[in-house]
């Protein structure tokens, strides 16, 4: 395919579409289809060719509309009117009221001038609720492939890098680390044979955000990934999704076979020099395979564990070679960037954090679903604006972010800016994407156990520190939750943390007992309340005793 012939495939598809007088779109994604959506999109088609309206009505499955506690979910694109909790009964009224006759279904309507909505910015959603996910006519015509097109025919791999290292964006999936750079250290890397690989290995409880842009938006990442081949000098990459995302896979390779055929990826992209395909590798579950290097050993056919660092995959990675690793957010930002600019997206956001940020909002709080915002927003908009708090009767205690690797930031610190560097300052990460909410019915000590358990269940055991801390740690919660600790055992819980903290091999061992810690810091009295002195504990200032020190 020529940049010509692209340009002519974009108009094409965007006179299809104009040829219908409406277009509705439902949510195909899996939270949607979970409560009734493929019912809807069923009832949709079926009142559609009764009324003899095939040449008029166009449906079309889309991804996660984001207010996912609220669905199934359908949109009217003229007029964008959105409905929610939508059954057959809604479906059959929307084509017979809104189509024919102009008159909305008022009490499934969502008012979407409200702050769910207007608070918002999207980059990495912006196709989500508009584009159909299975069709790459409709991925082209919004203007999906322009910035593939506009890196491998006007643009050398040195500036793709540099262009990406001046937009600021730092890695979606952890803790940030500058992704021009790492994509500069890769390009720069020697090797004859150099991989791509995206970490679609969603595993933190709570978090959904890779999966909804995979069911929801596929040739995004697919570009971007084909963008950073060319950018580091690589022809082959592979997507490591975990298994439980079944319907992100098939969309995926969908996706692939589409881009194959239209030659956008395969040999002579473009009628360049440059080569690139992309390989579905389905992991097994293992929340350590998030890790890059356990990830890459999965790759490889091997049991996913982690090894020490250096040398960095950057350096030495899949198979040996200089491998780039990031994530579907990330991979989602690159064609964005291309297109626009670095400084359009170095403008969004914060100095130190550009661009937006997607979350997923769980827990206990009103407006469940998936959500994008600039770097930078202060958590209290994000908490009772966008999410519209927690439910009645209940007063907000902390939001936990990064998943079981994030700390709990209280109520006190609800005005901190939601970026890389602020949330370290209170003990917690932005991870992937994860926010879940407590509320005043919460108990602290059980949030700790709750991840400290999905940490000893997902540890690998290559390390000490890891296999048996996290155990150790996890036993003394539950000693301290049923009233059966001790000050004793507060401080030997401190101590085993911060030993697991500096110890571990990996990232996951590092970060297990951040939770523990940031609720010991904010929520210290939940945990007093719990332990007794130890036996044989006499106060300071008892006649002829000493205070009991450690």
């Amino acid at each position: 395919m020529t940049v010509e012939e692209l340009k002519e495939l974009a108009e094409k598809e965007l006179e299809r579409q104009h040829q219908y007088k409406h277009r509705i779109t439902y949510c195909s994604a899996a939270g949607c289809a979970s409560c009734g959506g493929n019912a809807v999109r069923d009832t949709l088609a079926k009142t559609i060719k009764a009324r003899n309206l095939e040449k008029d009505v166009e449906i079309a499955g889309t991804g996660c509309m984001g207010l996912c506690g609220e669905g199934p979910l359908v949109r009217i694109a003229e007029d964008g009117a959105l409905y929610q909790r939508v059954d057959a009964g809604i479906a059959e009224r929307i084509i017979d009221e809104h189509i024919l006759q102009g008159k909305p279904v008022a009490e499934n309507l969502v008012d979407t001038t409200n702050p769910f909505f207007s608070s918002q910015m999207k980059i990495v959603l912006e196709n989500c609720g508009t584009m159909d996910s299975e069709r790459i006519d409709d991925y082209i015509a919004s203007g999906g492939y322009e910035a593939l097109a506009k890196a491998v025919t006007e643009m050398q791999p040195a500036e793709v890098a540099e262009e990406v290292r001046r937009s600021g964006i730092r890695g979606r999936g952890g803790a940030g680390y500058p992704t021009g750079l790492k994509w500069g250290i890769v390009r720069k890397a020697q090797g004859e044979q150099k991989y791509v690989v995206c970490n679609a290995d969603e595993g933190d409880p709570g978090a959904f955000m890779d999966r909804s842009v995979l069911e929801g938006d596929p040739h995004r990442v697919l570009e971007g990934m084909a963008i950073g081949g060319y950018a580091v000098g690589a022809s082959v990459g592979f997507l490591y999704v975990r298994a439980e995302y079944p319907l992100a896979i098939e969309r995926l390779r969908l996706a692939i076979k589409q881009a194959e055929r239209l030659g956008l990826l395969g040999n002579r992209i473009f009628e360049s020099d440059f080569n690139f395909r992309i390989d579905i590798r389905i992991g097994a579950g293992a929340f350590v395979c998030g890790e890059e290097t356990a990830l890459i050993r999965s790759i490889e056919g091997k049991r996913g564990r982690p090894r020490p660092r250096p040398p960095y995959p950057a350096e030495k990675g899949l198979w040996g070679a200089p491998t780039l690793i990031n994530n579907v957010e990330t991979f989602a930002n690159i064609a964005p960037i291309i297109r626009r600019g670095s400084a359009w997206f170095a403008a969004i956001g914060t100095p130190k954090s550009t661009g937006t940020k997607v979350f997923a909002l769980a827990g206990k709080i009103r407006n469940t679903g998936l959500i994008e915002v600039p770097m930078g927003i202060p958590l209290r908009k994000i908490i009772f604006d966008i999410g519209g708090g927690t439910p009645e009767g209940t007063t907000f205690k902390a939001a936990q972010t990064g998943g079981p690797s994030g700390g709990c930031i209280p109520a006190e610190a609800l005005d901190l800016p939601v970026d890389y560097d602020s949330l370290a300052t209170v003990g917690s990460i932005m991870g992937s994407g994860g926010l879940i909410v407590m509320d005043s019915t919460s108990n602290m000590v059980d949030v700790a156990k709750y991840f400290m358990e999905f940490c000893v269940d997902e540890s690998c055991g290559k390390c000490v520190p890891c296999r048996v801390g996290t155990v150790h740690i996890h036993g003394l919660l539950e000693k301290i939750s049923l009233g059966n600790g001790t000050t004793d055992d507060l401080a030997l819980l401190e101590e085993l943390c911060q030993m697991v903290k500096d110890t571990s091999l990996c990232g996951l061992g590092q970060s297990a007992p951040n939770p523990v810690l940031s609720t010991l810091r904010f929520f210290r009295n939940e945990y007093t309340e719990l332990v007794r002195a130890p036996e044989g504990f006499v106060p300071a200032g008892t006649p002829n005793e000493q205070p009991l020190t450690r």
